[in-house]
């Protein structure tokens, strides 16, 4: 029987240092580790101190990195490819999406949220609300079509009931994904009190499906944690 593997995984700490900080790929693999249902340990790391485990692992490094027995990973991508590899079935779910458009649904996002909230003129505000508005919108319409495996099972399916991109697991795609929602939720709201309109139902629906999930919900950082990351590049729009 293979040994159990021994397993760290590195994480930004917060700003009190008490617990997780704001880190999108952070919280990727932290997500993907509890999805696999693997035992692992959890470090978080404070970077104004810059811990000596952290210059002899992964000197020059930000985390997240993983130490996988004695190996350390510094890559994100590179650990997701690995775990998906290397804690696979029959003892691990695998994680991987069956659909490849699931991978690339709000990939946009982030992007267009990014010159949203680090823009300082409101004479500008609602072009570049509208951009980042039109790949809610986009997103929204990926999570209501009905993926192959519906009209399969109802060719007269017009509107999709599951629960996540891919289907009624969460994914890879899922774990990329929901962290950056997070913080596109909080911080829109803060700086420009806008919040994902209702009127988009697979997107909110999404949402609210994920929050339910222990290995979402617990795995975000507190939104004060998020402000904080924000507030040296988010902008206040001044009249």
């Amino acid at each position: 029987m293979a040994e159990t593997p021994k397993i760290e995984l590195f994480v930004k700490a917060s700003d009190d240092a008490e617990s997780v900080g704001n880190c999108p790929f952070c919280q990727r693999l932290f997500m993907i580790l509890w999805l696999k249902g693997a035992s692992f340990t959890l470090t978080t790391v404070d970077m104004r101190r810059a811990p000596e485990v952290l210059k002899e692992l992964a000197p020059g490094s930000q985390p997240p990195f993983l130490l996988y027995n004695d190996e350390v990973k510094t890559d994100t991508n590179k650990i997701e490819e690995f775990l998906e590899e290397t804690l696979a079935p029959p003892k691990f779910p695998k994680l991987c999406c069956k659909y490849k458009k699931s991978n690339e649904a709000g990939e946009d996002i982030f992007r267009k949220f990014s010159a949203y909230i680090k823009n300082p003129n409101p004479g500008l505000n609602d072009m570049l609300e509208k951009k980042f508005l039109t790949t809610l919108i986009k997103l929204n319409m990926y999570l209501e079509t009905p993926l192959p495996y519906e009209q399969q099972k109802d060719p007269n399916i017009t509107k999709s009931s599951r629960l996540y991109l891919d289907g009624d697991s969460l994914t890879l795609a899922d774990c990329n994904l929901l962290p950056k929602l997070n913080i596109v939720k909080v911080v829109c709201k803060e700086y420009r009190n806008f919040d994902i309109p209702t009127q988009l139902k697979g997107l909110t629906q999404y949402l609210e499906n994920a929050y339910k999930r222990d290995e979402f919900r617990h795995t975000c950082p507190k939104n004060e944690e998020i402000l904080i990351a924000y507030k040296t590049v988010a902008k206040y729009l001044t009249k």
